[in-house]
C-alpha cells in the first residue's frame, strides 16, 4: 500500500503521497433517486465510518453535473468552514465536465489548491484515462501501474457505495407510492400494514385473506389492495 500511494504521490507531481484521498461517485436510473457518494480512504484504508451519501433534490432528473455540483458544495463548504478536515487528493469518477464543476465548486469556496482528478472512461470504455490539474491533462497508465489500481479500486467502492443508496432511495420511494396510490389507504393504514408483514415486499406477497388480517382492512379494501398491487 506504501508502494502504491508513493506511486500515485509521483504520477500526479503531489510532492508527497496524498494521506487522505475522497471519491465521489453519482447513480441514478434515468434520473430517478439521484444518490452521490463520498468514500474516504487514508493511508490506504478505507475508513467506512467517514463515508457519505447525498441525496440530490432539486435538479432536473438525470442532471450529472447539477448533482456533483451539489454533493461537492455540501462536502466541502464545511471544509471551508473549518469543520472538516480536507483531502489531499479528490477523485471525481467523471470525465472533463464533472471534474470542470469539481474545479468551479472548489474555486467558489476558496478550495482551489486542493488537488482533484477525474477518472474517465478511454475508447471503448476498456481503459481508465486519469484527468490531472486545471488543463485535465489526459494520463493512461499501464494497466499494471500501482497507482491505477489504488485510484480504480477507491473508485469502484465509491461507485458501490452509490449504487446501494441509489437503489435504497428507490425502492422506498416506489415503494411507499405504490401504497399511497390505493385508495382507501391512508397513513395509518399504510403503517399498519408495513408493519404486520414486515414492509412492502411482504404485503405483496399476502393474499386477500392475509391481508384481511390488519386491523381496519376490509374484505373490500383487501381486495382493491391485492389488485393495485398486482
Amino acid at each position: 500500500m506504501r508502494q502504491r500511494l508513493d506511486a500515485l504521490g509521483e504520477t500526479l507531481e503531489l510532492g508527497d503521497p496524498p494521506a487522505r484521498i475522497e471519491c465521489f461517485d453519482i447513480s441514478h436510473t434515468q434520473g430517478e433517486g439521484t444518490v452521490a457518494s463520498c468514500v474516504v480512504c487514508v493511508d490506504g484504508t478505507m475508513k467506512h465510518g467517514e463515508y457519505r451519501r447525498f441525496n440530490i433534490a432539486g435538479i432536473q432528473p438525470g442532471d450529472d453535473y447539477a448533482a456533483m455540483r451539489q454533493a461537492l458544495t455540501r462536502r466541502y463548504e464545511k471544509v471551508a468552514a473549518g469543520e472538516a478536515v480536507a483531502p489531499d487528493l479528490i477523485i471525481i469518477d467523471g470525465g472533463k465536465g464533472q471534474l470542470g464543476v469539481a474545479h468551479e465548486v472548489l474555486a467558489e469556496l476558496g478550495l482551489e489548491h486542493l488537488a482533484s482528478i477525474g477518472v474517465a472512461k478511454g475508447e471503448g470504455r476498456k481503459m481508465d484515462i486519469l484527468l490531472v490539474g486545471k488543463a485535465m491533462k489526459p494520463i493512461k497508465l499501464p494497466g499494471d501501474h500501482s497507482a491505477l489500481h489504488l485510484i480504480q479500486e477507491i473508485r469502484d467502492e465509491a461507485h458501490r457505495f452509490a449504487v446501494t443508496g441509489h437503489r435504497a432511495r428507490r425502492a422506498k420511494a416506489r415503494g411507499r407510492s405504490k401504497l399511497e396510490d390505493v385508495a382507501g389507504i391512508g397513513p395509518q393504514k399504510r403503517r399498519k400494514l408495513l408493519a404486520y408483514f414486515g414492509g412492502l415486499s411482504g404485503v405483496i406477497a399476502a393474499s386477500v385473506d392475509d391481508l384481511c388480517r390488519v386491523e381496519g382492512i376490509s374484505r373490500k379494501l383487501a381486495e382493491t389492495i391485492y389488485s393495485e398491487l398486482h
